[in-house]
């Protein structure tokens, strides 16, 4: 039989990855919706506590989409990055906690998040530019190059996929089984320093997550920019 981890959502409904995966994403899920209630529960002008947090998170977001393709465009796809984020980083940090598993542990996840930016992406893509232009772009500056270019740009595209699902995955579950291992070899007050390690981990991961999505939604909806 196969061996299982503890969890304590997984002593409630089982501990197969159908359930862990759904039971601990409601979770992430309803933490953020906890912490969003209690950030706009009372606004105020000079925010404070977990408004603060949330305006910071949010600044942060628009300032790193800035860079790539403009703040007006990194407002209008905040939306969609920002709940990225916050769903990848909580689901990372929720693993870190003893008797919780994280969600992006889990290849299926992580694979789903990546098909929804790389579905949005050309949608935008294809919508902005129209079909035609869109895959006309994949064939190069010449004609003559369009034999070569092309298949190489349809699995440049197809392999953001496997480089986002891939990149995820690794290090979550990596980090897990580094989690594991440290409370297994050391009592439970030393591995405190490898759990600051783990959450800089979840959060850098959170972040080139969310940075990529920004690269490629701009690459899709800026192509006149950037041939010249």
């Amino acid at each position: 039989m196969e061996e299982r981890v503890f969890t304590f959502l997984g002593a409630i409904g089982g501990h197969g990855q159908e359930w862990l995966i759904l039971s601990h994403f409601v979770l992430v899920i309803g933490i953020i919706f906890l912490l969003a209630r209690a950030a706009t529960r009372k606004m105020q002008l000079v925010p404070t506590g977990s408004q603060n947090l949330l305006e910071t998170f949010i600044g942060g977001v628009i300032s790193m989409g800035a860079d790539t393709m403009g703040e007006e465009n990194a407002r209008r796809y905040l939306p969609l990055i920002g709940s990225l984020a916050l769903v990848i980083f909580f689901s990372n940090m929720i693993g870190i906690i003893p008797g919780f598993e994280s969600p992006t542990a889990n290849i299926n996840f992580t694979l789903s998040l990546a098909l929804i930016v790389f579905v949005y992406y050309n949608y935008l893509g294809i919508k902005k530019n129209g079909f035609i232009n869109y895959f006309k772009h994949f064939m190069g500056p010449m004609p003559v190059l369009a034999p070569l270019m092309f298949p190489i740009e349809i699995i440049s595209h197809l392999s953001r996929i496997i480089s986002l699902s891939f990149r995820l995955f690794g290090s979550i579950k990596g980090d897990d089984m580094f989690t594991l291992v440290l409370l297994m070899l050391v009592p439970w007050l030393l591995p405190m320093a490898g759990f600051f390690m783990l959450t800089a981990f979840g959060f850098l991961q959170a972040f080139i997550f969310s940075i990529l999505t920004y690269v490629y939604i701009a690459g899709s909806i800026m192509m006149e920019e950037e041939d010249h």
